[in-house]
């Protein structure tokens, strides 16, 4: 069965959001509603060389929506079947059978529906799915002025570019993600990394 997939390379990433900008101008999404994120990593430390500090440090972003995982838990748990999986991959919100129950949420582990107080139905990220249907690419990949977002299947995009999960992700999620990352070059560079994010207040929904 056909998986389609994003494929985002971290070492090109300027961080200029242009794919969130996409993003919510194609949808057109209510305060607060963030189904693509752009999260800024950094990690490292300095390291003592004589009387000279030097840098062992890295930064980087990661652009992130909805994984369209091949085991959606979201879909697992929605009591109404609102949370639906096409045959090719693709995870949407039917909002006539949502109950606004956050359920989906809650057992996603990377915060990808959201709940849409006006409407009172979950909404996320579903691929630009009327594009796709037309042989189109999602907006946040037409978008990206530096072409680090790519579109395609997902075993297709494994064989191109390899596989890794890289910090904020959860490491070996059972939900297995329907993403593929190039991660940043100096990650495997530096022995004491422990990364964090520094834009908390810009990822989180409200």
């Amino acid at each position: 069965m056909k998986q389609y997939a994003f494929f985002f390379d971290s070492n090109a990433c300027s961080g200029c959001k242009a794919c969130e900008m996409a993003c919510r101008d194609k949808h057109d999404l209510d305060y607060g509603l963030r189904w693509r994120r752009v999260y800024e990593v950094t990690g490292g430390s300095w390291e003592l060389k004589g009387k000279t500090a030097l840098p062992q440090l890295v930064a980087y972003n990661l652009s992130m929506s909805c994984n369209q995982c091949v085991d959606a838990p979201c879909v697992k748990v929605c009591p109404s079947s609102a949370m639906q999986k096409r045959e090719d991959g693709i995870v949407f919100v039917d909002t006539d059978k949502c109950m606004g129950c956050k359920l989906c949420n809650w057992a996603c582990p990377y915060d990808a529906p959201q709940y849409n107080e006006k409407e009172g139905v979950m909404t996320k990220c579903d691929f630009c799915r009327d594009y796709v249907d037309e042989g189109k690419v999602p907006s946040c990949v037409a978008a990206c002025p530096m072409r680090v977002l790519e579109f395609g299947e997902l075993e297709k995009l494994k064989e191109k570019h390899g596989y890794r999960s890289v910090f904020p992700m959860p490491v070996n999620s059972t939900a297995h993600p329907a993403l593929v990352v190039k991660p940043h070059h100096s990650i495997g560079k530096i022995a004491n990394f422990n990364p964090e994010i520094i834009n908390q207040e810009e990822v989180k929904h409200a």
